[in-house]
């Protein structure tokens, strides 16, 4: 190479650097009698700060080669020797020090430049820096010392510089690691109030609000900044946010936006997911198949298709979905989604044929831990079969061999068996197997409050709030008040379960517990014919969860119970169902308000639709033979009278209500009387 080329590459080279580097060009002359050797000095040092930042990018772009860092720290020490004014020249070898690791050299040049300066702010960043790169939170490893340090630096740099973002930043996220809240708060708080729209601060500050259970706030936070132009992570974390607070519809119309700009299909599961989750089921068809177009080889779309078509008894196209599934894979999934079909359509028979068959076929003596979740799930889903077609024996049998795949799960499984005895009204054996639970699984808290709960059903009510009392913590803990107050409502003493409540209400620490204890609050009011207390209460609960459907029917059944304002009983509940069209409590409530308003045909039909879900329930048979009494049906609505007659004197003892009892015996031989008679309905 000539000379002039060499030259005019290094004229062009510095002129680029120029453009990279202006922190030290910048930098003003000294004002003095020795200006032009200065000047000549701060060229020279100039030169070769240029030519350190040369050789950092070199070593950045070959892997840190050895002969391209030792040049680049001599060329920015030489810079340092002419220019030693100009502290960001240390600043940055000290950084390229850390980038180089070596440490030591970082931390040494770092507290000089602080001793000669104590207020450089960049120097107390690379320090921070420095120790915040030691910490590994996501993985569990926090080395206290380097928090400490971290956060001492970064708090001395944003004292120094109060406007400085980078530190704030740092700051707040490293008081979150440290678990000073209040101080991360402050931070996060300080970084919003010099930038409005910083993305990190506003996210941050949100996920601070939820970890604490403040949904709402964090919510608050986020949507103002979540317009047209929002970042694509504050989307989602706002989505996420909606589904912490149960607000599963919003949750679904927040992914939605992300759709059109979303890699892959995440986004499109979790908007499905939630579209599920509030029952838009329509919405969640259309969405799975799109979803399943963009996935044409999983069987797992086709298999979620099926089960939606499923809920909406079109089991033709159910069919359809696990059909071309089958010529996709013939998988253990698919045959397991055909079973759960035939027991949606009725054939329980075939559908737990299909799967003992399967179980046999894949029957090993070693299971891999995948295979033997699976063979869990299948279990679970035959036990599920099994028991809503009155085959409680086997169903228990298949709960244990859980057990026996994975014993862990052996006190959960044990509660399932427990539960599954009591709802068969298989007292006596339920009452065995709690008792032998609480024997095998000594000091497990569940365990213990399954059997006080079994003993509160069979009516032993101070030995069920004893047990319950006896616990650790029993005082402070608030699932253990809740179950305290819940047997004192099955022995109607409801001004004692109201002082509970108050009690677990101190200890509640979400919005979702304390909503908790206010629907129950107006169930106990309820119970106590204080209904314009009872009807606060379940407002209450709407106000902050509008889609409550447990809160819907509970207010919309008193209303029609009492047979008041029934066009508003039949709008709350019409809600209930749309938000969970397969809960049969919910169906009779439907079913009790068109009874109402004289509705009868649909009232029958909707009765019906809640004893195929939930087939033992006296209050239903009840509800069902009004209907048929006032139709002129009087020998259907004998058998129905005669079926609640039997389910009530059935009942667990603290179900037993004389009075009901009573009452529905003489409704019966009135129908009996008609039926006879041949009487007509007027």
């Amino acid at each position: 190479m000539n000379c002039r080329t060499h030259t005019a590459f290094l004229i062009f080279g510095l002129a680029c650097l120029a453009a990279a580097v202006p922190a030290y060009s910048q930098t003003p002359a000294p004002a003095s009698s020795t200006a032009a050797s200065a000047s000549g000095s701060q060229a020279d040092a100039y030169y070769n700060y240029a030519m350190a930042h040369l050789y950092s990018e070199e070593a950045a772009k070959f892997g840190g080669r050895a002969e391209y860092v030792n040049k680049a720290i001599d060329y920015y020490k030489k810079a340092m020797a002419l220019d030693p004014s100009a502290s960001v020249i240390g600043e940055e070898l000290a950084e390229f020090y850390l980038k180089a690791g070596n440490v030591e050299k970082a931390v040494e040049l770092a507290e000089r430049l602080i001793k000669d300066n104590p207020n450089d702010a960049n120097a107390n960043k690379i320090l921070a820096r420095m120790y915040a790169a030691q910490l590994d939170p996501d993985q569990g490893k926090v080395d206290e010392n380097a928090l400490n340090k971290a956060i001492e630096y970064y708090q001395r740099a944003a004292d120094i510089d109060p406007k400085d973002v980078e530190s704030l930043s740092s700051l707040a996220h490293l008081y979150r690691v440290a678990k000073k809240d209040a101080l991360a708060e402050k931070a996060y708080k300080a970084v919003i109030a010099l930038d409005s729209g910083d993305d990190d601060a506003l996210t941050g500050l949100a996920m601070l609000y939820a970890g604490r259970g403040d949904y709402a706030g964090a919510i608050a936070l986020l949507e103002p900044v979540t317009g047209e132009d929002a970042d694509p992570n504050t989307i989602q974390v706002l989505a996420e946010l909606y589904e912490d607070s149960h607000d599963f519809g919003k949750a679904a119309d927040t992914w939605k936006r992300l759709l059109p700009i979303a890699n892959g299909t995440q986004v499109r599961h979790k908007y499905c997911d939630d579209l599920l989750k509030t029952n838009r089921v329509d919405e969640a068809i259309n969405a799975w198949q799109e979803l399943a177009a963009a996935e044409p080889k999983n069987v797992d779309d086709l298999i979620e298709l099926a089960d939606l078509w499923s809920t909406k008894h079109n089991y033709a196209k159910a069919h359809e979905a696990l059909n071309k599934a089958k010529t996709i894979e013939n998988s253990i999934g698919v045959r397991m989604a055909e079973a759960e079909l035939m027991d949606a359509e009725g054939k329980a028979a075939d559908g737990i044929a299909t799967v003992d068959e399967i179980l046999k076929e894949t029957k090993k003596t070693v299971y891999t831990d995948a295979e033997r979740m699976e063979r869990i799930g299948m279990l679970r889903s035959l036990a599920s079969m099994q028991k809503n077609s009155d085959k409680i024996p086997d169903a228990v049998v298949s709960f244990r061999q859980i057990a026996d795949l994975n014993p862990q799960a052996a006190p959960i499984v044990e509660r399932e068996v427990i539960e599954t005895l009591a709802e068969a009204k298989d007292f006596k054996g339920a009452r065995a197997a709690a008792d032998a639970a609480l024997k095998k699984f000594t000091g497990d808290k569940d365990i213990e409050m399954e059997h006080a709960s079994l003993l509160a059903t069979l009516g032993e009510y101070d030995k069920a709030i004893a047990e319950l009392k006896a616990l650790p913590d029993a005082d402070k803990d608030f699932q253990i008040m809740i179950a305290v107050a819940e047997v004192q409502e099955k022995a109607k003493r409801y001004k004692d379960a109201l002082v509970t409540l108050d009690a677990a209400n101190l200890a509640a620490k979400t919005p979702q517990d304390k909503q908790a204890i206010v629907f129950m609050r107006g169930a106990m009011y309820e119970h106590q014919k204080d209904y314009d207390e009872a009807e606060k209460a379940f407002r209450t609960v709407l106000k902050s969860d509008p889609d409550n459907a447990g809160a819907l029917n509970y207010l919309g059944y008193m209303l029609a119970d009492r047979d008041v304002r029934l066009d508003e009983a039949q709008q709350l509940i019409s809600k209930a169902v749309d938000l969970d069209p397969d809960n049969g409590a919910y169906l009779d409530s439907l079913g009790w308000v068109h009874y109402r308003q004289n509705r009868l045909d649909q009232a029958a039909d909707e009765l019906r639709q809640a004893l195929d879900r939930i087939k033992k329930d006296p209050t239903v048979h009840d509800h069902l033979a009004e209907v048929y009494f006032k139709q002129g049906k009087f020998k259907e609505a004998a058998q129905e009278w005669e079926l609640s007659v039997s389910e009530m004197k059935t009942a667990s003892p603290s179900e037993m209500d004389a009075a009901e009892l009573k009452r529905i015996s003489q409704r019966l031989e009135d129908a009996k009387a008609k039926a006879g008679s041949g009487a007509k309905a007027k």
